[in-house]
């Protein structure tokens, strides 16, 4: 065991780097796939030849602007989840509470992607009007 365990962790086993690496390395995938998601996303917007609902959907309605903007989805909300359980385990002490607000942030973000997933699936499959 190294020097860096806190004795709680060498009580129960764990160093240092034990838990937390998957997820600092998880975030840092998810911030470079939102970068790129995020210039392509911009710079398809500025090549459409209008900017006005119609063209919007159609867009959409192709594979090629409906399969990244649901990676970008996806990734989104992952990557907003993974922030936002680093502030809540970093600010909330109490472990009753700290349990409830990160299950609430799970249902947050899983209901909010699956909604924003719904949206562009009924899009792309020319269901929305």
């Amino acid at each position: 065991m190294g020097q860096s365990a806190s004795p709680l962790g060498k009580v129960r086993g764990l160093g240092s780097a034990r838990e937390g690496g998957e997820h600092w390395l998880t975030e840092r995938v998810t911030s470079v796939a939102l970068l790129l998601l995020g210039v392509w996303l911009i710079a398809s917007l500025l090549m459409l030849p209008a900017r006005d609902g119609a063209t919007l959907v159609e867009w959409l309605r192709h594979p090629s602007g409906a399969v990244p903007m649901a990676l970008l989805i996806v990734t989104a909300f992952r990557h907003a989840l993974d922030g936002m359980k680093v502030v809540v385990d970093d600010y909330v002490h109490d472990e009753g509470l700290r349990f409830a607000t990160n299950l609430a942030l799970l249902f947050l973000a899983v209901g909010g992607g699956a909604m924003a997933l719904f949206a562009l699936a009924r899009i792309a499959f020319g269901v929305a009007a």
